[in-house]
């Protein structure tokens, strides 16, 4: 990278001290207190999990709460609440599918005739479509949005970071040792865009043995000790892993799943 020169207009860098506003309205109808990023590094890790699972629990404290389906290529979201129905639209916007306890909803496969085509896009049209999320769609009145990113630090978490007005981000990870490094580019990429890192959840923390309730390290034991010291961050929750959680997922009735395993998680979002 040459030495920045200050002037952004001939400068294709993205950086935190680039000038350049690519901030985005919201739709005129809609009226959100906290934009909440749930991001990592990797694929695999349980993104779609947690933002579903945290919307659930927010929903159930009396919250109004909605979620942003980011991964363009791989939706899972409306999967886990067992929404199929397509987003209804008119002249001021589109509007998010609710599910069956009334979160609303906003998923690409929500516009697809198809709910398994595939989406073959490149970056900058995916990172368009997620910004329209944001401008054309009628969210109402929010006190969460959450966002369900994509993995890795490319053209999606970026337009993310650049266009819509996030509050904090919660990054997912899990006990492999490769996991924990790449969750530190996560981290890093939002501290470089200025975003506040609100904590960890390590996804696949342990197995606990329902016969005589002995807790195994299935993936390895865990360093998430050290890394949340290296990186200054608090560790928010460990989630086991949980046969009967992933069914509820497959099912669609992620929301009506007791006991929801990021209930405490709510009082330590931005109020």
């Amino acid at each position: 990278m040459s030495e920045c020169t200050h002037d952004c207009s001939t400068c294709g860098e993205s950086c935190s001290e680039r000038q350049e506003d690519f901030s985005a309205e919201m739709n005129p109808l809609s009226n959100i207190r906290h934009v909440i990023a749930v991001m990592s590094g990797k694929g695999g890790v349980g993104k779609s999990l947690v933002t579903s699972a945290l919307a659930a629990a927010c929903h159930k404290a009396g919250k109004k709460v909605g979620i942003l389906d980011a991964d363009i290529t791989g939706p899972s979201i409306p999967k886990a609440f067992g929404i199929h129905d397509r987003a209804p639209g008119s002249e001021v916007g589109i509007f998010p599918v609710e599910s069956k306890g009334g979160i609303p909803v906003m998923s690409l496969n929500l516009l697809m005739e198809n709910e398994t085509d595939p989406v073959v896009w490149r970056g900058p049209v995916i990172a368009g479509a997620v910004k329209q999320f944001w401008t054309d769609v009628v969210w109402g009145d929010l006190d969460y949005l959450f966002v369900d990113m994509p993995p890795g630090t490319g053209d999606v978490p970026l337009t993310v970071f650049q266009s819509l007005p996030v509050d904090g981000v919660i990054v997912v990870t899990s006990p492999q040792d490769l996991v924990s490094m790449i969750v530190t580019k996560a981290v890093k990429m939002a501290q470089m865009m200025e975003v506040p890192v609100l904590g960890l959840v390590e996804n696949y923390s342990y197995f606990q043995c329902p016969d005589c309730g002995k807790r195994h390290a299935i993936f390895g034991q865990s360093k998430l000790e050290q890394v949340a010291a290296d990186l200054g961050l608090p560790i928010l929750e460990r989630l086991p892993i949980d046969p009967t959680l992933a069914a509820a997922c497959d099912a669609g009735i992620l929301e009506d799943y007791e006991p929801n395993p990021l209930e405490k998680l709510v009082s330590k979002l931005p109020d």
